[in-house]
């Protein structure tokens, strides 16, 4: 079973959506704290960015949608595919999680971001990155953050854990954020796939997916009860 999340997965645990209107693409223009360019330009304004977005996430928890998939692991091998750079599914429990756009909890290197050696996992209890400090490497420290315009490392593995699916899940996400958009053309031919998405979500018609037209915890408890029957 492998499992493609994006924004409205989270959203009912109250972290605001990035492209919805009052989302966070309004009130901070992308430029500025979403590129590599933004980051150079002022590395200052981006880690404070990404030092509030740190401390919204210690307020708010995994929503039931991301305990029922987490719960989904008793009875199936789970992967989670996430675009979102929250911890909730690891909070609710999911064991194996790929993250494509990075982890807010993290940070790394500026001048190699995938070099595990000077990627770090923040506490909780401190989780402010100082403007200035340096990773191990001697560069700045900055957010463990895909910006747009860098590659997608994580599309990779994301792609092979598709191929290998037997049933593939979409919650929460447009379609429209590529590459995550295409991943659904990994599936193997005939495979049961599920949208959950309270709203229309365009496919192309190339795939025979049962919509959902659910919120994540409602969609995920009807989806748990087809998939358990």
């Amino acid at each position: 079973l492998v499992v493609l999340t994006g924004a409205g997965m989270s959203a009912e645990s109250g972290i605001s959506t990035f492209r919805d209107a009052g989302g966070l693409w309004d009130r901070y223009p992308v430029e500025q704290v979403a590129t590599p360019e933004g980051y150079q330009r002022d590395p200052a304004l981006v880690i404070n960015f990404y030092n509030e977005r740190r401390k919204q996430l210690l307020e708010v928890k995994p929503n039931r949608g991301h305990e029922l998939l987490a719960e989904l692991e008793k009875s199936f091998h789970v992967t989670v595919v996430t675009q979102n750079v929250d911890n909730l599914h690891e909070k609710a429990g999911s064991k194996n999680v790929i993250h494509l756009h990075g982890e807010l909890s993290k940070v790394c290197s500026s001048r190699d971001p995938y070099d595990y050696r000077y990627i770090k996992e923040l506490p909780e209890d401190d989780c402010e990155v100082k403007p200035g400090t340096e990773a191990g490497d001697g560069s700045l420290l900055r957010p463990f953050i895909v910006f747009f315009g860098e590659s997608v490392p994580m599309i990779e593995p994301a792609a092979e854990a598709v191929q290998q699916a037997d049933i593939f899940v979409i919650i929460g996400t447009s379609l429209n954020v590529y590459p995550a958009a295409g991943l659904i053309s990994y599936t193997k031919p005939h495979i049961p796939i599920y949208l959950i998405d309270p709203g229309a979500v365009n496919t192309n018609g190339y795939y025979k997916i049962e919509h959902i037209m659910k919120g994540a915890s409602d969609g995920m408890k009807e989806l748990k009860e087809i998939l358990e029957k």
